[in-house]
């Protein structure tokens, strides 16, 4: 597989001249051309992407799915993900892509509080959809980055990644209000994810139900599904598994004569002292007290 490593590089791929900065660009959609490459067909990217396209077509693979890349107006890659372009049916539209590496973070707070930022690991057609007035708030943004990208001394690094800081924050707003303003798609969501997690537990159980796994059978990233539920529960979707797998293991303790390990071998727990750790840690009394109370 390979890798665009430098900025330039991905530069040089989209017919454009070298990038002001070594670390960050703002590129005009418009002004891209994709160059015949057989890179396209699988590589790895080693920095930041936030796109924010206007009448882009095409299909993009990311991850293990593939997308339509007109299905959203923000979305955002993070490095050493593996992608692939149809650049048969690909037009860059209009918009802007903002790409930073991540050795641009060195030394800065945001090298460590970006990971807090789940939309990064968001699918593609889990992009957030702006509208005129977010949209123009995020196209300032980037106009400044374009615009300090010209002045490179020893103020830049701090500037720029002050206001990607900012981006990601209004991001994280506008995300919040998707959540909240399409409540008949999110409510049909919420009610397949009871569905799901209910079907497990009614289930001979194999092995511990995990996010992933919930998300997958929902066709969602784990962090979308996650930050959906908190927004609209006040819980991540792990916080709501231990929840059913708790009130399970209360139904099996006060109503059969199953032991401990017998009921945590049931619930797909490799080792009994795993499920009395969590059980203890969510109830403030281990199972066997629990149990006694019933008694």
């Amino acid at each position: 597989m390979k890798a665009i490593d430098s900025l330039s590089q991905f530069h040089r791929l989209l017919s454009l001249p070298e990038p002001r900065h070594p670390l960050v660009s703002v590129i005009n959609l418009a002004q891209t051309v994709f160059l015949q490459d057989e890179i396209w067909d699988g590589f790895i990217n080693r920095f930041y992407c936030v796109a924010l396209k206007r009448e882009a077509k095409g299909k993009i693979r990311y991850g293990q799915q593939h997308y339509d890349y007109d299905s959203g107006v923000l979305s955002f890659t993070a490095p050493n993900q593996v992608q692939q372009l149809d650049l048969k049916n690909m037009e860059c539209g209009s918009g802007f892509l903002l790409i930073f590496h991540p050795d641009f973070l060195l030394q800065h707070e945001l090298a460590n509080s970006i990971h807090q930022y789940g939309f990064f690991d968001y699918a593609v057609n889990e992009a957030l959809h702006l509208s005129n007035e977010e949209e123009a708030n995020l196209i300032t943004i980037l106009h400044k980055i374009d615009e300090e990208c010209r002045h490179i001394d020893k103020y830049t690094q701090e500037i720029i990644l002050t206001l990607i800081e900012s981006l990601l924050k209004y991001s994280n707003r506008f995300y919040e209000r998707q959540f909240l303003t399409r409540k008949n798609n999110n409510s049909d969501l919420l009610t397949r994810f009871g569905q799901v997690v209910d079907a497990y537990f009614k289930s001979d159980v194999q092995e511990l139900l995990t996010v992933q796994a919930v998300a997958a059978q929902l066709n969602l990233s784990p962090n979308y599904l996650s930050d959906l539920l908190r927004v609209h529960t006040g819980q991540n979707t792990q916080q709501h598994i231990h929840e059913k797998l708790i009130a399970k293991a209360k139904e099996q303790l006060s109503t059969t004569s199953l032991s401990v390990s017998e009921i945590a071998y049931a619930l797909g727990f490799e080792h009994a002292q795993s499920f009395s750790t969590l059980f203890k840690k969510k109830t403030k009394v281990s199972p066997l007290e629990f149990r006694q109370a019933f008694n």
